[in-house]
Parts: structure tokens; C-alpha cells; sequence
């Protein structure tokens, strides 16, 4: 099993800052990728970011050159910095990653944290 709790999420004003942080814990040996997505009230959720275990990066249109994930492999630690936030950008962001074990990959997620732009 995988444990993932996110932090750093609140309230900012549009064009502002946040960092969100999600530290992993358990059995993570052969571990495909961390990311993040999130979901507005009334939508479906949808990838943010993603860094595979090897550094690289996937990101949605809708964050490229605003968002970056990151990782610290010392701390099982992901990042995602998000700048010049948007009211759109209000979700519950969830932590996510992909561990393959003998049987196949598996999901973990999150319990979520809210980030809330006001314009």
C-alpha cells in the first residue's frame, strides 16, 4: 500500500502563488510517475502535471509555463509550484502516482487539498 498526504493548498487572489506538497509513504519500489490533477465543482478531474520517476514531465495546456511539478526522491516528495493563478484554477487538487507491482500497476491517490483563486 501507498500513503499520500498533500499539503499547501488555500486561498490566494488571482495572479498569486502556491505551492502544493504531497509526501509518499509505503512499499514504492518500482514507481512509474507522481502527478497531480484536480476537480471543480460540476467537472470531471483532469491531469495537472505529472513527473516520471526519471524526471520527466507531462503538464495540461491550461497550466504550461504557470505550473511546475517537481520532485525530491531523498524526501518521496512531489511539488507542484503554481504561479499567476487563475480563478479557473479552482479545484481540490489530489495527489496521484503509479507503482507496478508482480501483479500490474496500481493507482494511489490523495485525500485532496482545496485551492481556492479569487478574482
Amino acid at each position: 500500500q501507498v500513503q499520500l498526504v498533500e499539503s499547501g493548498g488555500g486561498l490566494v487572489q488571482a495572479g498569486g502563488s502556491l505551492r502544493l506538497s504531497c509526501v509518499a509513504s509505503g512499499r514504492r519500489y518500482h514507481e512509474n510517475y507522481m502527478g497531480w490533477y484536480r476537480q471543480a465543482p460540476g467537472k470531471q478531474r483532469e491531469l495537472v502535471a505529472k513527473i516520471t520517476s526519471g524526471g520527466t514531465t507531462t503538464y495540461a495546456d491550461a497550466v504550461k509555463g504557470r505550473f511546475t511539478v517537481s520532485r525530491d526522491n531523498a524526501k518521496n516528495t512531489v511539488y507542484l509550484q503554481m504561479t499567476n493563478l487563475k480563478p479557473e484554477d479552482t479545484a481540490v487538487y489530489y495527489c496521484n502516482t503509479e507503482v507496478t507491482y508482480s501483479l500490474g500497476p496500481r493507482e494511489f491517490w490523495g485525500q485532496g487539498t482545496q485551492v481556492t483563486v479569487s478574482s
